[in-house]
């Protein structure tokens, strides 16, 4: 029963996040908002949408140590299992954008986080509204940059001429969707880790995290399997600084968000901190922006041994 409120969670949060991210864009246009600025921002937010409720469903639950790991877990996922596994299929080519602006973000996102969490063990609502104002920040910087350099955002034009109706239809099936999705999810994982004898901070890390990222790798291996435009390393590190920024920033907004255990200081922090380094040395050595299949295997193996320390260790 458990396993099937996971699952039954699981698609959920996928079909709800489809029909939030179609209803968002077609209502971004309405309001005559630029392509560009659509696929930074408003898609962006809307596929946060899954990790957002969950972490605050889990917040609000009673459960702050999913709230944590969920997006703990989801970074470290994005890095060394959706990049590693698309670097497999086909090798990414890094922009300048990487060390410029997208990756020292990033790793600032996240030693802040791990300030404030190492600092008393809670994230308030004042260092939750820090981190949206950094993000939101970030954006603005982001958009200037693109401007400059004319970037076009991948964004289906065809939902521009969707009607009212179908847009409010859509927005309906998105948010409750996403509300049980996020409800079954977390109540199916507290009581898989539960019967499993291991703590909500490993099932956050290891399979909501990994739930969450599903989407994201589905679409990363298709696309590279296919030869088209791969999801770049940029998108991958911007959905980093989201998940810290918007879901993170938003659930300690609404609830601060205390840690209640101690190996998400100690074990979990520091994997996703390390991650995040790791891309440095990996985007230079030994060939030049470029992340080739070799590395992506690299990545996948680390992951590999994440996974088996969290649940051997429990």
């Amino acid at each position: 029963m458990n396993i099937l409120l996971v699952v039954l969670g699981f698609t959920l949060l996928v079909v709800g996040g489809e029909f939030l991210v179609r209803s968002s864009v077609a209502l971004s246009f309405k309001f005559n908002i630029s392509k560009m600025v659509i696929g930074m921002t408003v898609v962006s937010f809307a596929t946060s949408a899954p990790e957002l409720l969950v972490s605050l469903q889990a917040a609000l639950n009673g459960s702050p140590a999913i709230a944590i790991n969920n997006v703990i877990g989801s970074n470290i996922a994005n890095i060394g299992l959706v990049l590693g596994i698309t670097a497999m299929v086909s090798a990414i080519t890094v922009d300048k954008s990487f060390y410029k602006l997208n990756w020292p973000v990033m790793m600032l996102f996240s030693i802040l986080l791990y300030y404030f969490l190492n600092n008393d063990l809670i994230l308030s609502a004042f260092e939750g509204f820090i981190l949206l104002i950094g993000l939101i920040v970030f954006l603005i910087i982001l958009i200037k940059s693109a401007k400059k350099e004319v970037i076009a955002e991948e964004v289906d034009e065809t939902l521009a001429v969707v009607s009212n109706f179908k847009i409010g239809i859509w927005l309906i099936i998105g948010a409750v969707a996403l509300y049980f999705g996020s409800e079954w999810l977390v109540e199916g994982a507290k009581a898989i880790a539960l019967s499993l004898g291991v703590s909500e901070a490993v099932i956050g890390v290891s399979l909501i995290a990994v739930g969450t990222s599903v989407p994201e790798l589905a679409a990363s291996i298709i696309a590279a399997a296919k030869q088209e435009k791969a999801i770049s390393l940029g998108n991958l590190i911007g959905s980093n600084i989201f998940n810290i920024g918007s879901v993170l920033g938003l659930t300690a907004i609404i609830k601060p968000i205390l840690v209640t255990e101690p190996l998400i200081m100690s074990r979990d922090i520091f994997w996703m901190l390390g991650f995040g380094l790791v891309l440095f040395p990996l985007v230079f050595l030994p060939k030049q922006f470029q992340i080739s299949k070799v590395k992506g295997f690299l990545l996948v193996l680390a992951y590999a041994i994440f996974m088996y320390l969290i649940f051997s260790r429990g």
